[in-house]
């Protein structure tokens, strides 16, 4: 047993189908009155449900959250919000909606309570990202972190297949770097292996029928679970790689982290023999990389980074980016041991 410490993050989880309907509840029980609702162009019409449904509580609905929070994005919705008199923000969505929401509270600190219809997890963690001259730069602030969240399976039915697979290989991904991390704890480790089985077992399901509602609950839980432990430990490699494709790049977000994950976890397994255990009994796989990797091409997702977009020409670029900061990593991080992960990731090679 090593030494460790663990911190509780000070939020209310409220899980269960149907659970949205407490949302004003919510809203009331945290001294708000006047919440402005946030969402993607694509969830607009979700959010002026929600925004009905909040009635005089809802400042209005800014449906304008992008992929990567460009820093343009959160300008014009930091001035929305200063412009509603809003003294708190409902992010209904995935991540984009989220991060959206953490750049306003960035400013003006005032409380999140995020409803997640994807499985990205972010709505766990107290970090921020926000993208400018083509870099991806993410921190760390407790005012960021969303005072609740409800988790409401129902809102996951209509997620689409693929972003669904996408989505919680993402989540898995956060899972995967906790058991590794410098600063997990036995707790965190607990929470990762049982996010990542329930994710795995739970993929297939939804893949095969959509509206499985035992599935998306089984999901949106492991969901939960992962996003804890981004939230509660430093993340290495993979997510340093995909800050950087997607920054730089623009490279969708979920699918680049399904894409990275198994390469990245290939390059530190031997580095990090405890985690790979933890995996092998979340996944009942001897190599949990290329579990990783066959999973996610049987449930349909992009097997490679070619297809979402890299060339050959941005490969030195990306090596430079990951190299260019010292950070925490089972295995040495190396120009010539990323430029190798990279090319494998950009062709989709077996592992």
């Amino acid at each position: 047993m090593k030494d460790f410490q663990y911190q509780a993050l000070p939020m209310r989880v409220a899980f269960g189908a149907g659970s949205l309907k407490t949302l004003a509840d919510e809203v009331k029980e945290l001294g708000l009155s006047r919440v402005l609702v946030l969402s993607t162009p694509f969830q607009e019409d979700l959010a002026k449900e929600v925004s009905d449904q909040l009635g005089d509580l809802s400042a209005g609905v800014h449906a304008e959250a992008e992929m990567h929070v460009p820093i343009e994005s959160a300008h014009r919705a930091r001035e929305v919000a200063k412009a509603s008199g809003a003294d708190g923000y409902v992010a209904v969505g995935g991540g984009s909606t989220t991060g959206l929401g953490k750049a306003i509270a960035l400013e003006f600190g005032a409380p999140i309570i995020a409803v997640p219809t994807t499985y990205a997890g972010s709505e766990m963690t107290p970090i921020w990202g926000l993208t400018a001259d083509g870099e991806k730069k993410t921190g760390r602030d407790p005012k960021v972190l969303p005072t609740s969240v409800i988790y409401d399976p129902e809102l996951t039915l209509t997620l689409p297949v693929g972003m669904s697979v996408t989505s919680g290989f993402n989540a898995i991904a956060h899972a995967v770097e906790a058991l590794y991390a410098p600063d997990g704890s036995p707790i965190i480790s607990l929470m990762a292996e049982e996010g990542t089985r329930s994710l795995v077992n739970a993929l297939p399901l939804i893949v095969k029928d959509p509206t499985a509602t035992d599935a998306r609950s089984e999901a949106l839980y492991g969901a939960w679970l992962c996003g804890a432990t981004l939230g509660a430990t430093t993340m290495s490699l993979h997510h340093k790689l995909c800050h950087t494709l997607g920054g730089t790049f623009n490279l969708p977000h979920a699918e680049t982290h399904t894409v990275v994950l198994p390469y990245a976890l290939d390059y530190n397994a031997a580095d990090a023999p405890e985690a790979v255990e933890a995996l092998r009994r979340a996944t009942g796989a001897e190599n949990p990389a290329a579990y990783l990797r066959k999973l996610s091409l049987e449930l349909g997702a992009p097997s490679s980074l070619r297809e979402l977009g890299l060339t050959d020409g941005d490969v030195e670029t990306v090596v430079e980016m990951a190299t260019r900061n010292p950070y925490s990593n089972p295995r040495p991080v190396t120009a010539e041991g990323i430029r190798t992960l990279v090319a494998a990731a950009l062709n989709g090679h077996d592992i």
